[in-house]
């Protein structure tokens, strides 16, 4: 069973939006005051869940996975997750008005490395695992529709330093947090990824040789958006109360689009769909 990539149980219960100090704004909607939480100073979450997702990018043939999960924040530096890896922030948040995001972010990929179901694509080989580290920058709005919700834009760019695809991944993303209740919140993120010449060619060009043992027309792939997604978070803390840590149950669902030569090269055309998705479930423990 592989490792699958995502970001899974990190709850957004650890939204700037929850953690922020000052009283609550005055509505007619408004939630009545959190007061104190865990997420007031250093914190941590973990956790661990399975998900059913595809072989690789583009196939049609999908796989139970393992999802690992941290996040936390440590001398005002925070720790978040992104799909195969964490993003490092080193920058506070504020009390009221807008969050600002910058630092680091990394992950594994390890499309095509592993558990590749398709009989004619495992004829070309296991692919090499891409570690791919880069800034990321991103702005969050805190108390659009209530006193604790938030509207997030991000950005990540990336570049392979371990010497598989040798390319550049740029993710942005938009992402809008709420809590249903004291005890349960819900997330949406629209995301994209647009990639490099280098990685296109790497995961969806298929050349001569390549064409000789598997059939699959030669195919050569260049840079350009790669897929469109749509996710959504759903958590519940199982003591009723998000704000104190614990143990809290998360279930999570998406789909992505492929786009571009991502879509066109027979991996996807042929022998995949370009229609992704992705469903998951798991436990997490804050402190």
């Amino acid at each position: 069973m592989r490792l699958a990539y995502y970001p899974a149980l990190a709850l957004g219960l650890a939204s700037p939006a929850l953690a922020q100090d000052g009283p609550p704004v005055e509505t007619e909607t408004a939630m009545p005051p959190i007061g104190e939480t865990v997420f007031d100073g250093d914190w941590l979450s973990v956790g661990v869940g399975a998900a059913y997702s595809p072989s690789y990018d583009g196939s049609d043939d999908y796989v139970v996975s393992v999802l690992p999960i941290v996040q936390g924040s440590f001398a005002g530096v925070d720790l978040n997750p992104r799909p195969g890896g964490l993003a490092l922030d080193f920058v506070p948040d504020a009390a009221d008005g807008p969050g600002f995001d910058f630092g680091v972010a990394a992950r594994i990929r390890g499309n095509r490395a592993s558990d590749i179901k398709d009989p004619v694509v495992a004829s070309l080989g296991e692919l090499e695992t891409a570690i791919e580290v880069g800034p990321t920058a991103g702005v969050s709005f805190p108390r659009l529709l209530n006193p604790y919700d938030s509207l997030s834009f991000n950005v990540d760019a990336r570049w392979d330093v371990a010497g598989a695809h040798k390319g550049k991944v740029i993710d942005p993303s938009v992402t809008y947090f709420t809590p249903l209740s004291r005890g349960a919140i819900a997330s949406l993120s629209l995301g994209a990824e647009y990639a490099d010449g280098d990685y296109a060619d790497y995961y969806y060009s298929i050349d001569a040789a390549d064409s000789a043992t598997s059939g699959l027309a030669q195919f050569d792939a260049g840079s350009g958006f790669t897929k469109a997604s749509a996710t959504l978070l759903l958590g519940y803390d199982l003591d009723g109360d998000a704000t104190n840590g614990g143990l809290a149950l998360v279930g999570i669902g998406g789909y992505s689009r492929m786009l571009g030569d991502a879509k066109r090269t027979p991996f996807t055309s042929v022998r995949g769909d370009a229609d992704q998705w992705f469903v998951g479930a798991g436990i997490g423990y804050t402190f």
